[in-house]
C-alpha cells in the first residue's frame, strides 16, 4: 500500500478534486440512472466508479483499502487530465463534459 505521506497527499488531493458532497453525488448518480420505467436501487445507481467514489467519501482515511487508493488515483488523474485538456474554465453549455466529471464527484461549475 501507499506510504503515509503519499496517502495523506492523495487524500487531500482527492477531496479537493471531488468537490461534491456525498449527498450531492448520491443524488446525481440516482438522477443520471433514473429511467422512464424503473429507478435503480439507491446503492446500485451510477457507474461502478461513481459508486466507489461515494463509498470513499463516506470513509475515514484509516479505513481505506488498496482498491480505494487505486480509485482515488484514477479519479484525481482523470479530473486533472480533463481540466488540462479543456482548460480550467467550463461553461454551462459544456453539459456532456460536466456530467461526465460529476459522475466522478467533480462539478466544474462549483466554486473552489
Amino acid at each position: 500500500m501507499t506510504n503515509a505521506l503519499e496517502l495523506d497527499a492523495l487524500w487531500d488531493e482527492f477531496h479537493r478534486v471531488v468537490n461534491m458532497t456525498s449527498q450531492e453525488l448520491s443524488a446525481w448518480l440516482q438522477t443520471r440512472d433514473a429511467g422512464e420505467d424503473t429507478d435503480p436501487l439507491p446503492d446500485q445507481a451510477g457507474s461502478p466508479t461513481g459508486r466507489h467514489v461515494l463509498a470513499i467519501l463516506q470513509k475515514r482515511r484509516t479505513d481505506l483499502t488498496d482498491d480505494d487508493v487505486r480509485v482515488m488515483y484514477e479519479v484525481v488523474e482523470t479530473v486533472q487530465a480533463q481540466r488540462q485538456e479543456q482548460g480550467a474554465a467550463v461553461t454551462v453549455d459544456d453539459t456532456r463534459r460536466r456530467h461526465r466529471l460529476m459522475t466522478l464527484g467533480h462539478d466544474p461549475l462549483k466554486a473552489g
